[in-house]
């Protein structure tokens, strides 16, 4: 039996404009928040500040539970690839100990490509995951009004 895959995500915003992971698969460029797999023993806290060490390079400060979310691989766009994934997504507002601090990390993620800072206007043009979340980036904050999405992407 396949296990379900908890992670941690960090939602930043600074100046307009939201930090993001960009990609590159087969299909091309696309974003998601910097963010991943939690390990056998930290708390999710943890891992968000390993996660971002790794992909942004740079430490960050965590603070409330914005949402959870679930993907369901077989129920989405990447089901041929995602058939057997289950992964539940904790995001976090969070907010740089120093804004430019951004640089290599530790270990990118296979599909990384590199970061980005995305003014949030463009975000409706750009092809950023989970897709769901985008109409809530309002006057240069974000504001769900739920903390459980379900199984989105």
């Amino acid at each position: 039996m396949r296990q379900i895959r908890t992670a941690a995500r960090a939602l930043i915003i600074l100046d307009q404009k939201v930090l993001a992971i960009k990609m590159r698969d087969r299909t091309g460029i696309f974003y998601i928040l910097p963010g991943g797999g939690q390990k056998h023993g930290e708390t999710l806290r943890q891992s968000l500040e390993r996660e971002c060490l790794e992909e942004i390079g740079t430490k960050v400060d965590i603070g409330e539970l914005l949402y959870v979310r679930e993907y369901i691989g077989k129920n989405h766009e990447f089901h041929k690839s995602h058939s057997a994934f289950h992964q539940v997504e904790n995001v976090f507002r969070c907010s740089l100990t120093d804004p430019n601090g951004i640089g290599l990390g530790t270990e990118h993620d296979k599909k990384q490509v590199g970061v980005e800072w995305i003014p949030i206007e463009d975000l409706a043009v750009r092809r950023f995951l989970p897709e769901v979340i985008k109409p809530f980036f309002k006057d240069g904050n974000f504001d769900l009004g739920t903390n459980y999405l379900g199984d989105v992407n």
